[in-house]
């Protein structure tokens, strides 16, 4: 099987330097080690997968406890794009 591959945007590299609370660290090992593997076979299905809904572009999200991590799927490359990620509460302002 073609695996996706998966592209940080600079916005989300900045996005990862926030502290999340001290879980920082976590949140790295997290997405190396569980999220980007499960996004690489499989970027449109899992539990801790939505489709956003009312957005200009078609836009999904990964939830790790509170926070959030945007993405787009190029299917035609197999491109996974990381874009964005914040915390819940401010995590959907000025997304759209």
């Amino acid at each position: 099987m073609n695996e996706y591959k998966i592209f940080e945007t600079k916005g989300f590299l900045e996005d990862l330097e926030q502290d999340f609370r001290g879980r920082q660290e976590k949140i790295r090992a997290k997405l190396k080690d569980y999220v980007y593997p499960q996004l690489k076979q499989q970027p449109y299905f899992g539990p801790h997968i939505v489709k956003l809904t009312n957005y200009k572009y078609d836009m999904w999200r990964y939830r790790i406890g509170d926070w959030r991590f945007f993405y787009e799927i190029d299917k035609h490359k197999k491109i996974v794009l990381m874009i964005a990620a914040d915390d819940r509460a401010s995590a959907y302002r000025g997304k759209k």
